[in-house]
């Protein structure tokens, strides 16, 4: 199966004309809402907002799990469907494609979509099939009062992150200034990703579901993953996204690539060291090997709407969840995530998922054999970082991984 997956989503583009506030939650008819979702801020807000919509005659109910990407193919799979609403991202939505589980959404956006912008929706051979609502990206998080007592500039490439690493160790300042998401599974996949994006190279041969990574490209990026632990703690393999956070947040790492879906929890009112919020400065992800692609993924979050529930349950869902994304929650809260609403103004929080889209970042591909290779990079590298491997081997290891994979699925032939 070919998928060409188009999106017209700008997240550079983010201060647009204000529309109409929507006072109250008014759905057309009666009906189901069942959300499944991942489970952060911007998410938790906009289940809220639908969870508005409830009446004698709607019921709204979601489930925020960070295990959403296992459940949503068999729970959407039956009939009914077990939610009527999938909240997706660009690499949560390929698999709900390819097993056709989420339905068009142009005769909805037509009836209840008048908010919506068309830099939201997102098509696939011209029907939109999701609609976008907020961006995110992984960024250079980085402790400014921690670089101006070392004497070093702000790092705009990986070499300047390592360069800078090494005078805060030298001096005394941190044993360990740097973190990243190394655990093995999603985060480590996501760290190579991120990294192979900066070379500007492709991950797949035009056309084809036939891997591309193994070149020159791989193994300079398996290189710099390699050489930034050298300033991580001894427990570098254990920390997923949220531990780096939490070490960050501790005081024990200067530089860290997080997600700009947390920002406001470590720069804002609530995170739990205002002294570290203050010196926080949040800015576009570091270049790689001599490039200016900043090292790191587009994202965006949207939701679909299942295709085995009743037309009713359909149309009530979508209003919700049109309610839940109106203009004015923006305003409302403006600091959760940089909104892809009508009338949104970034705010602080924003900043360095804005300046990496600014600076070129590429999307998070699309493809629905995408998952196949992010899982082979997730079991594959941890041997190479600790040092059992060579990079060559684990480029040949993920290849065998995800070739075997590949051709299961049907992507690929021997």
């Amino acid at each position: 199966m070919k998928l060409l997956f188009k999106t017209t989503v700008s997240v550079g583009i983010l201060c647009l004309t204000a529309g109409a506030a929507m006072a109250a939650c008014e759905i057309e008819g009666a009906g189901s809402v069942r959300i499944l979702s991942n489970d952060f801020d911007v998410l938790k807000v906009v289940a809220d907002g639908a969870k508005e919509c409830a009446s004698d005659k709607v019921t709204v109910t979601s489930n925020l799990t960070t295990e959403h990407k296992n459940l949503q193919v068999p729970a959407l799979s039956i009939n009914p469907a077990e939610y009527t609403v999938a909240v997706v991202a660009n690499g949560s939505i390929a698999p709900l494609l390819a097993a056709d589980l989420i339905r068009p959404l142009d005769d909805l956006i037509a009836k209840y979509g008048q908010d919506l912008l068309p830099t939201q929706l997102i098509k696939v051979d011209g029907q939109t099939v999701a609609v976008a609502f907020s961006g995110n990206s992984q960024h250079l998080f980085y402790r400014k009062d921690i670089l101006d007592e070392a004497g070093v500039a702000v790092p705009s490439s990986y070499e300047d992150v390592l360069a800078a690493a090494e005078i805060i160790k030298e001096k005394g300042i941190l044993d360990y200034p740097l973190a990243a998401a190394n655990k093995p599974g999603w985060d480590l996949g996501a760290e190579f990703v991120n990294m192979y994006l900066g070379t500007g190279a492709e991950f797949f041969e035009p056309g084809s579901a036939k891997l591309a990574i193994g070149g020159e490209d791989g193994i300079k990026t398996l290189e710099m993953m390699k050489a930034l632990t050298a300033y991580m703690p001894p427990d570098y393999m254990t920390y997923d996204a949220d531990e780096m956070k939490a070490a960050y947040l501790a005081g024990r790492v200067a530089m860290m690539d997080g997600w700009g879906s947390y920002s406001n929890s470590v720069i804002g009112a609530e995170s739990p060291d205002q002294d570290i919020a203050a010196n926080t400065v949040l800015a576009a992800a570091p270049t790689f090997n001599g490039g200016d692609i900043p090292a790191a993924a587009l994202w965006w979050d949207g939701f679909s709407i299942a295709k085995n529930i009743s037309d009713e349950d359909a149309e009530t869902s979508f209003q919700a969840m049109a309610y839940a994304i109106r203009p004015d929650i923006a305003t409302t809260h403006p600091d959760v995530a940089p909104w892809l609403l009508k009338g949104y103004e970034p705010g602080p929080s924003a900043a360095g998922v804005i300046a990496t889209a600014s600076a070129g970042a590429r999307p998070y591909p699309m493809l629905p054999y995408m998952g196949l290779l992010h899982t082979a990079l997730s079991d594959e590298i941890g041997d190479y970082l600790q040092g059992s491997k060579t990079a060559e081997q684990t480029l040949n290891d993920i290849n065998a991984a995800y070739n075997a994979a590949a051709q299961q699925g049907g992507f690929i032939t021997q």
